[in-house]
């Protein structure tokens, strides 16, 4: 697939990175009825620790729900470098997630590749575009499971 031309130029990560803040402020303001989808669908808010700062990072990602888990994709519109939130969860896996007006913390971990196989189709049909990014970019879009977790260390 061809790659389009400036999708990795400065303009076209400072688009990114505000459309990011603007559907999380909508989302956050309206308890997830503005800005809760995308392209019909479902968002979360995604907060995690800054892997070198400490500081909280809010983005809106797509997700999966399968059972009791939420699965994401570190897609980045397909750019050549992975989002800092995916950095983020690796330095710190555990989470805060807000879907709706409902927020709970979750521990994440990168899907291994039998993992990332089984759960790449069913991405796919949620998400079309997730075929198309992985065709512009050389890097393997990382697939990220999310399960419940209690402070303290609990899984639930």
């Amino acid at each position: 697939m061809k790659r389009p031309p400036g999708l990795d130029r400065p303009h076209a990560r400072f688009i990114v990175l505000w459309m990011g803040r603007i559907h999380t402020w909508m989302h956050r303001v309206s308890g997830g009825r503005l800005g809760g989808t995308f392209q019909g669908v479902d968002v979360l808010l995604l907060t995690t620790a800054g892997r070198r700062s400490g500081l909280e990072r809010t983005n809106p990602v797509l997700y999966l729900e399968d059972g009791a888990r939420l699965v994401i994709v570190a897609s980045k519109a397909g750019m050549d470098h992975h989002p800092a939130w995916f950095h983020n969860l690796v330095a710190h896996p555990e989470v805060s997630v807000q879907t709706g007006g409902q927020s709970q913390s979750m521990r994440t971990r990168v899907a291994d590749a039998a993992e990332r196989a089984e759960l790449w189709p069913r991405l796919n049909a949620l998400y079309a575009n997730y075929d198309t990014y992985q065709g512009w970019t050389d890097r393997e879009l990382p697939v990220v499971i999310l399960d419940a977790w209690e402070e303290g260390g609990r899984a639930q």
